[in-house]
């Protein structure tokens, strides 16, 4: 088979921003050529007696991704350009342009396992199928995530921080709706801290078979975590199937200028005294998700910051 290559050019400071945004159109999987010097921490982890030589940082980054040869390159590449052109608004993304190229077939759907591994969220560990739990980390609270080729395992910055909020915020019998459910990390991670139930809404209709494979890896019932494929912000149907006045808590870990629109809206179905945690902020969007937060009534509880992402969590008075 062969693969069609995209290839965006961009800088350093980038990587991670666009490496983000591509995840919310369903791209996973990206290879990144940079120059950036190696931390201590890496050297430590290459054992090996001579460093290699590495050219002098020149802040360029190239990020590539693959489709298969049935999936319309057209179609993908005008949304990449669109993302990246929002991205341009708000911050320097280098040249940003993308190049286009055919390679032969290699089992790019699951070699980029291999850069994915068991880790923890301070005492919760996130183990991926393919990997074995180690007996020293059988005390700890184990979520078992495979994030499939169209979401993340919850390594980002901006998942961990609402998992760190849920800890803090999750009581036994809470009622939980997870805006963007992806993978379902978030509302696996709420019941297994005592929730008693969570919907979940999200755009991609790979969420359903990614929270349904990861619901039976941690032996979830399918009526502790329902879900459905729709916006809530406009559509009446997803709305109504969540109910009004229902929720202790609310998560939402998508990108600011999402939050913007489904904030107002989803103050709706939580209940009073009700927790919103919101996530995929980077810092220069804080205090326009803050303005929102509070235009919409609610009252800013905590931020929380990890890296350039943020965490807002507020409650409903």
């Amino acid at each position: 088979m062969r693969w069609n290559c995209f290839t965006i050019k961009t800088i350093t400071e980038a990587e991670d921003m666009i490496i983000y945004t591509l995840s919310e159109l369903g791209i996973e999987g990206v290879e990144i050529v940079d120059k950036q010097p190696l931390s201590e921490e890496d050297k430590a982890k290459m054992f090996v007696d001579i460093m290699p030589e590495q050219e002098e940082d020149d802040g360029i980054a190239y990020l590539s991704f693959y489709l298969e040869e049935g999936e319309d390159p057209a179609v993908i590449r005008a949304q990449v350009e669109r993302s990246l052109e929002e991205l341009r608004s708000f911050m320097d993304i280098g040249e940003g342009t993308i190049t286009e190229s055919r390679t032969e077939d290699k089992d790019w759907i699951n070699n980029w396992k291999e850069y994915f591994h068991q880790f923890s969220v301070d005492d919760i560990l996130i183990v991926p199928s393919w990997e074995e739990v180690r007996e020293e980390d059988r005390d700890k609270m184990i979520l078992h995530i495979d994030p499939g080729t169209a979401f993340g395992t919850g390594m980002h910055e901006t998942t961990q921080l609402v998992i760190r909020q849920l800890k803090k915020y999750v009581q036994k019998g809470s009622l939980l709706l997870d805006v963007g459910t992806g993978s379902g990390i978030l509302g696996i991670t709420a019941l297994k801290l005592g929730a008693a139930h969570v919907k979940g809404t999200d755009l991609d209709p790979c969420a359903e078979s990614a929270v349904r494979e990861n619901k039976e890896s941690n032996d979830i019932p399918d009526e502790d975590f329902e879900m459905i494929i729709g916006n809530i912000i406009d559509d009446e149907q997803v709305q109504a199937w969540a109910g009004e006045g229902i929720y202790d808590i609310v998560t939402a870990n998508i990108l600011a200028d999402v939050l913007l629109p489904l904030t107002p809206v989803i103050v709706r179905q939580m209940k009073k005294g009700a927790i919103y945690i919101t996530s995929g902020i980077l810092d220069v969007k804080e205090d326009v998700v803050v303005q929102c937060v509070k235009e919409a009534g609610l009252e800013v509880v905590e931020v929380t910051r990890q890296g350039e992402w943020v965490s807002v969590t507020a409650r409903k008075p």
